[in-house]
């Protein structure tokens, strides 16, 4: 098929003075090397800082070294060989992502936070031979471990890299104290702090890497199904980091900068913001749990921080907690959402109150993940994801695969370094999200304008069908968010006799006194009439999310369907 068009770029009319329409991607061959030279360059300036311990670039250098020594010499792991990272955002985390590549070996990013079930699944599959995670979630890893091929466990507790008396307190306190350390039992299992003290009498021999070699088997969340690993080359997230800090260039200074990341590093959103700032010699400045809002306030009271990333739900959680207002934003430069769409009042609220704009980024984990992005010197929210980065192409697709009219949905299509190779040992997969020409199909849909910005519309499969019309889950959740007596929405198809599909929203209220026939109101003022709920559900709980505060639709409908199900059975 052809996708040619007129002006096949027009979103280079939208790039900032500055930035490129291509950047040379093979600057670097490897991730290892993306390090050495931000080590080498930065060596005396903080790299990363948690629960008010920083290590330097000169450290973080010896101590990944030593951790890469030791899993090649002591554990024998051999070149390709995947290794699972089952921790949050603590210092052990850069330590062992960093010493995992160094060693030649494949980083299999870890939800701390899964089921034992779904552990077993991402182990097997990925056929990880040593996995390291954190102690409060080895009881986990102990129910699964017997079906796997992991033959290396290293555990750490939570403060295993600070000063000894605050790590000695901070341990005993987890455990004894808060018990967050469920009993577990894994025979062999070695500490963190001993692999480090043993790596460092290990020598390391030099592992050569190119851009072909696998980095990461970075799952997917879930939501479309079995989890599958995303196969991200060095070359893929060597071209994401530095497309990444080529959008940001102006806007930052290298060595000066300070990043505050919230959101999990086992996420590739953050996985990528942190290293594109790794690259440019930034303190990263971690939070392990940012649903404590108390202690998250606290440190960005703290930290003099130039960056800051996060998601929708995030920022809105922030934006309504105690002690937000002093917060000193001065020298705030860059916030960057991703990961979901950013509703209209959480845009802002936020540029009202801190006086940036929300940078919105579009990607996915097949893409490594950002493809499209706001440009960097938006003034307010638009609604819009953006353009394509540089060395990046994005196109709307019809189902047969044809260019749609411009302004028209269709689905958003991407090429560019920064694409997978495939799904880990899933052709089949692999071959439904890839045109005959190399395009990946997102399942996202969307329409790009006549200067190539997309607005991003829905989750292909979560369109719902009223009557023959299509409405759009996001459309309506942003205007239902609108009102101030809600705290959460999600919306979802349910099935009509009359019109096929009705709209169904599912709300965590803010105002307890708030009624369905009030939000109503509300939609029938900002919506058109068939995309106007027909049924409202009020919920005490939070609403079901991914590890990085997604909405998951899919589980809303699931309970939906299950509730359906039981009625008549209650009934009869």
């Amino acid at each position: 098929m052809s996708t040619a068009q007129h002006n096949p770029r027009p979103w280079l009319s939208r790039y900032p003075a500055g930035i490129p329409a291509e950047i040379d991607t093979r600057a670097h061959r490897s991730l290892k090397d993306v390090l050495a030279a931000s080590c080498q360059r930065f060596a005396a300036l903080p790299a990363f800082a948690s629960m008010g311990t920083t290590i330097s670039y000169r450290e973080l250098d010896q101590q990944s070294r030593a951790f890469a020594a030791w899993l090649r010499q002591k554990a024998g792991l051999r070149a390709g060989e995947r290794v699972a990272l089952m921790m949050p955002n603590l210092l052990q985390y850069p330590v062992a992502l960093f010493g995992v590549l160094r060693a030649g070996l494949v980083v299999v990013n870890t939800n701390p936070l899964y089921s034992a079930r779904e552990l077993e699944h991402q182990l097997k599959d990925s056929g990880a031979t040593a996995i390291v995670v954190l102690e409060n979630f080895a009881h986990t890893l102990a129910q699964v471990i017997g079906s796997t091929a992991v033959r290396t466990v290293i555990t750490t507790q939570v403060g295993d890299r600070l000063p000894t008396l605050k790590r000695m307190l901070t341990n005993a306190v987890v455990k004894h104290v808060k018990h967050m350390v469920p009993a577990w039992q894994l025979t062999r299992a070695i500490d963190f702090n001993t692999v480090l003290a043993e790596g460092q009498t290990l020598a390391l021999d030099d592992v050569a890497l190119g851009a072909d070699d696998l980095a990461f088997l970075q799952y997917t969340g879930g939501t479309t199904g079995v989890a599958k690993g995303a196969m991200l080359t060095h070359g893929n997230m060597v071209a994401n980091v530095l497309q990444v800090a080529a959008w940001v260039a102006p806007n930052l200074r290298d060595g000066e900068e300070t990043l505050v990341i919230p959101l999990p590093l086992y996420h590739v959103f953050a996985l990528t913001s942190c290293l594109s700032f790794v690259l440019k010699g930034a303190r990263s400045v971690l939070v392990a749990n940012p649903r404590d809002l108390r202690a998250f306030v606290d440190v960005l009271r703290h930290t003099p921080f130039t960056a800051i990333i996060g998601v929708n739900t995030l920022f809105r959680a922030l934006l309504d907690a105690p002690g937000f207002d002093t917060i000193d934003w001065k020298h705030l430069k860059v916030a960057v959402a991703g990961g979901m769409a950013v509703q209209r009042v959480v845009a802002h609220r936020w540029k009202e109150r801190t006086g940036i704009a929300l940078l919105e980024g579009y990607g996915l984990t097949e893409t490594s993940p950002v493809a499209i992005a706001n440009p960097i010197d938006i003034q307010e929210w638009s609604g819009q994801i953006g353009v394509p980065i540089p060395n990046t192409e994005a196109t709307i697709l019809d189902d047969a695969g044809q260019p749609v009219p411009q302004g028209e949905v269709g689905e958003i299509c991407l090429r560019g370094p920064q694409v997978m190779k495939g799904y880990w040992q899933r052709p089949d997969e692999t071959a439904k999200v890839f045109t005959a020409d190399g395009w990946l199909r997102t399942g996202d849909m969307g329409v790009m304008d006549e200067r190539g910005s997309i607005r991003i519309t829905d989750r292909k499969k979560d369109m719902i069908i009223v009557s023959g019309f299509k409405v759009f889950p996001n459309e309506v959740e942003d205007v239902v968010a609108l009102h101030p007596g809600v705290l959460e929405v999600g919306a979802i198809g349910v099935p009509d006799a009359r019109a096929g599909e009705a709209v169904k929203i599912v709300v965590v209220p803010k105002d307890p006194q708030l009624t369905a026939e009030e939000l109503l109101q509300h939609c029938r003022q900002h919506l058109t009439g068939y995309k106007v709920p027909r049924f409202v559900e009020f919920r005490n709980e939070p609403l079901p999310k991914t590890p990085i505060g997604k909405i998951l639709r899919r589980a809303l409908r699931d309970q939906q369907a299950a509730a359906a199900q039981a009625a008549p059975a209650a009934a009869g």
